[in-house]
Formats: C-alpha cells, structure tokens, sequence
C-alpha cells in the first residue's frame, strides 16, 4: 500500500509499505477513504515532536470502511463506515474512566505518532470500540474528517478550558484551522466579541465569514495595543493561543484582563517564557490540553442537524499519490490560501 513516511527532521517521502496486520483481538483494520494533514505534522516534520520516530506513517484523522475486525471487537463489523478518532482509548484504565482519553495508559495519541497512522491506504485502529464512531446515513464524510481532531481540539482545549460564556471578550491567536474551529465552536456559548489575530490577510478575511467580530493583524508588533483599544484597555477574558510558538503565547500574556484565562491549544517544541513578574497578582488561569475527544458525539449531532458547517474549512481535494503537493499547498498557506486539505486513496 501506498503510505506517507516521517523519515526524520526535514525528510519524507510517500512509500510503498506492506498492509496493516491485527496484532490484537481489539484491533480493527480500516481502509481510508479520505483522510488530511494537520498542524501536528508539520511540527513532527521539523522534529518537534520527539515521541515521533523515524520510519512512521503519519496522520491522525480520516473516514473509512472496516476491512477486518478482530475476534473482540463488538461494535463494528466488516463493511461499515467509520470516523477514526485521533484519540486512541481502551476505555477500562484510570485515565479513560476520568475521560482523560488522551492520557489512556495503553492509547491516545498513537496514531501518526508512537504506531503507523491515517495517511495511508490501510491503517490499524487499535481498541476500534471506544476509538472508531459509526458514520451515520447522510452525512457528508469530507465534514466528518474535521471532527477527527480538529473541532474537537478547537472545542475542548480552546473553548472548554478557555472558560468562554456569554458576553464574554474572547481573542484567538492564530488564524489557522485550529483556530477557526475554535472560532466556530465559541460561538456555542454567545459571547459578545471574539478578536482573530494572525498575520496572514487572507485568513482574518476567512475568520469575518466564520464570524469574528473584529480581526487583528499582528504583523506590525502591535497587537496588544490594538486588543486594548478594542477593548477599553481591559483586555480579553480568555485568550485562546492556536499556534503553538513562543511569540503567540507571550502575545496572549499581554492580552489577558484580570480573572481571564489563557487556553493554549498550540503544540509547542521550544520553550516559552511566562512572565510572572506581571502576571502574578492579575487572578489568571493558565490551561494545557491534548484533546480528548469527549465532545465528538456532540458535535457528530451538530453536524447531522447541521447546526455547525464543518466544510467551511475544507479548501483543497488531492489523491493520496499526490500527498507530497498538498502538504507543499498546507505548508506555504499563506500563498495557497489552504485550511483543511482532504487527501483521498
């Protein structure tokens, strides 16, 4: 089968690899019909993510048909189409029975990282009960891949940890996809403003359809003044950091009023500075998160009653032999205008 390899810091290639075999009764084999390319893969590209070795198929979100079960799996049979979940989870350790899916003991995130992943023709879900979701009848399977990991991460490690209410001022750093689907999905609780901020024209412009209220283009090293001014100079309630560098979390640090919450969703490979020295008498909260994918039966509801549009994000279609062109149109977004690509097998 064909399949995308990580062949270290800087090095890839799409190769030809021997398909997927069960190695556990649990296991379910499932033949990817259309998968896609996250943020995380870039930072696993550049070497960000250590646990990530060399030799490993990459991806963590798709849609496919189960091409065989293992004698203890229950839920699923062959034939049925599914959405894999990024999240790996036995469902029986502690950290599952806490809905900590992404802290499972023997699971969470595996896939594309510590065991070969989605982009590929064939992949092996381990625990396919409690790690697969039944696509139901009707429902557009291109939208679906986006609640593989990406709304659910912009949900619960943005919104949920960011404390969002309504009437609250919320900033998002970071325009990118992870930022949108926080986008979307802080609008679920009404709050009276939300400030995108990025450096990239195009994707603010993006963010004003998906409904921002305001946008901030950070370009100019002046984004804290212009929240500020936007904000009566109190700043924002909880600011959300969507991209996982140095300079955007020390940007939410100077954006948060007091009794705020900072929410960081990036995923970051160097270290970050927290500035104490003003932040420690201004009551704030600081969260971290990996997605646990808890919200996904809830936001599968949205999505069947169309209560949420999940395709908004989607701006580029290529075939699984084509990867490498599309992770080329991921990476240089900004000249591409790229969000979400879908890679179909």
């Amino acid at each position: 089968m064909k399949a995308f390899v990580y062949q270290g810091p800087g090095k890839f290639a799409l190769e030809e690899r021997k398909k997927p075999e069960m190695s556990a009764p649990t296991d379910a084999i499932v033949r990817v019909t259309k998968t896609t390319i996250c943020g995380t893969d870039l930072h696993i590209l550049k070497g960000d993510v250590p646990t990530c070795k060399p030799g490993r198929v990459l991806g963590h979100e798709g849609v496919g048909i189960i091409d065989s079960v293992g004698a203890g799996v229950q839920a699923f049979k062959v034939g049925n189409r599914v959405l894999i979940s990024c999240i790996t989870a036995c469902g029986k350790c502690d950290y599952c029975r806490k809905g900590m899916f992404s802290h499972c003991t023997t699971g969470g995130w595996i896939l594309g990282n510590t065991i070969d992943g989605c982009q590929a023709e064939y992949v092996r879900i381990p625990y396919a009960d409690t790690s697969l979701y039944p696509i139901p009848d009707g429902v557009d399977e291109e939208a679906l891949v986006m609640l593989s990991d990406i709304l659910p991460t912009g949900f619960e490690c943005g919104v949920l940890n960011g404390r969002v209410k309504p009437g609250d001022t919320v900033a998002i750093v970071g325009s990118g996809p992870i930022g949108l689907a926080a986008l979307l999905t802080a609008q679920f609780y009404s709050p009276a403003r939300i400030i995108m901020i990025d450096l990239d024209d195009n994707r603010l412009q993006v963010a004003k359809r998906f409904g921002a209220t305001d946008t901030v283009n950070s370009a100019d090293g002046k984004a804290i003044e212009a929240v500020m001014a936007l904000t009566d100079g109190v700043g924002v309630d909880t600011a959300i950091e969507a991209v996982g560098i140095p300079a955007t979390f020390e940007l939410c640090e100077g954006l948060i009023a007091p009794g705020g919450t900072i929410a960081n969703i990036g995923v970051h490979g160097t270290k970050v500075e927290l500035h104490l020295e003003r932040l420690w008498d201004r009551n704030i909260t600081i969260t971290t998160r990996l997605v646990d994918t808890v919200s996904t039966p809830m936001l599968l509801n949205l999505l069947k009653s169309q209560k949420i549009d999940a395709k908004l994000l989607i701006t580029h279609h290529f075939k699984l032999a084509k990867i490498l062109e599309a992770y080329e149109t991921f990476r240089h977004a900004a000249k591409t205008s790229a969000l979400k690509v879908i890679i179909e097998s």
